[in-house]
């Protein structure tokens, strides 16, 4: 049985559907990172999970019960939360901190907590901050108060929202360190990240958030080198697009290669590269597949991670390789020498020619 399962999650805010139909199980044990730009539902997933924020619709069970009801705060104790803006009691200092919620919530007594506390800060590493006040403390000291103050309410999971993204870069490094170490103890964590090296490093599942859900998932290796979705690609391979679309045959050609210029000045292309990309278009578009089918999208994609550059033109009709069946030699061979690959591929109607720089 699932430690933690999704059913049919949504949640709106007002006319705004931030979730739809969001279905998940996490397995006691597992470690696993939430990825996805901006925007897309992540830190909504985990609010939604922990009630904190109730979901519009849908289910969540913990352990079999269904917390996604009332009078079930007892079970969702059970499941601790770190939040990206640390969350901190700032009229307490840090013993206060780690200890008022096994005390008043758990009537745990006052010396066992503070004994379970003093632990707790060795695990993070600030045995000689107990007396602190919040204030006094840095904001990567601040974030591992507060996993400790997690820690000291024996949760069975974790979840942590973008825990680094309030940090000075330099102090990232001490948190993420701590989380490590956690891992190794066999708790079970959802994890809200923008650092995708220690996303890889430290999962065992990798989710990917887009249009409303879990738009791809998989194991580190699958979603970091090789993502089988388009939005998936393009989120991990930091994708940078331009598009152009043709309407007929005697279409501004120029507006298309200023445009392709532009984009490559942009983004700093070098200048060899972006003349092969101009030459590209001009003899693909312009002289081979518009004089053919008069119709098609010009896509031009550069992937920052891997260095790549792919020129595609896609265009619809019965199964035709244009670049095979061009009427002008020249134009064909100055397509085939500039690129390092051609890749043809044809699916639902619609023919794809791609040039890889």
């Amino acid at each position: 049985m699932s430690i933690i399962s999704v059913k049919n999650l949504e949640k709106r805010f007002g006319d705004n559907i931030i979730l739809r139909g969001v279905n998940a199980d996490i397995e006691k044990g597992e470690i696993i990172s939430v990825i996805g730009p901006s925007g897309t539902g992540k830190s909504t997933l985990l609010r939604a999970i922990n009630f904190l924020g109730p979901p519009t619709q849908g289910e969540v069970y913990f352990n079999g019960e269904i917390i996604t009801k009332k009078n079930t705060d007892s079970v969702r104790r059970k499941m601790g939360m770190v939040f990206q803006s640390f969350g901190l009691f700032s009229h307490l200092d840090v013993m206060g901190n780690l200890t008022s919620g096994p005390v008043r919530l758990l009537k745990t007594p006052k010396k066992a907590a503070e004994e379970k506390a003093a632990e707790l800060l060795k695990t993070v590493g600030l045995s000689g901050r107990a007396h602190y006040m919040p204030g006094q403390l840095s904001g990567g000291q601040k974030q591992r108060i507060a996993i400790a103050r997690c820690l000291a309410m024996s949760p069975d999971v974790i979840l942590f929202d973008e825990p680094t993204s309030a940090l000075d870069p330099t102090m990232v490094s001490e948190v993420t360190a701590v989380i490590r170490n956690l891992a190794k103890s066999g708790i079970t964590m959802l994890i809200v990240t923008h650092e995708m090296d220690f996303a890889r490093d430290i999962s065992n599942r990798v989710m990917y958030m887009d249009e409303g859900g879990i738009y791809e998932e998989g194991s580190p290796g699958e979603i970091f080198d090789n993502p089988k979705k388009p939005k998936t690609q393009a989120f991990i391979y930091n994708i940078r697009s331009y598009k152009y679309e043709i309407n007929n045959r005697n279409f501004d050609y120029v507006e298309m290669l200023g445009g392709l210029e532009n984009f490559c000045f942009r983004h700093a292309v070098e200048k060899k590269t972006a003349n092969k990309l101009q030459l590209l278009a001009e003899e693909l578009v312009i002289n081979i597949i518009t004089p053919q089918f008069g119709e098609c999208s010009v896509n031009l994609n550069f992937s920052e991670k891997l260095g790549t550059y792919e020129l595609s033109v896609s265009y619809a009709g019965e199964k035709t390789d244009a670049l095979e069946n061009a009427e002008d030699d020249l134009s064909a061979m100055m397509v085939r020498n500039s690129a390092k690959e051609i890749k043809y591929d044809y699916t639902d109607g619609v023919n794809i020619i791609k040039a890889v720089l």
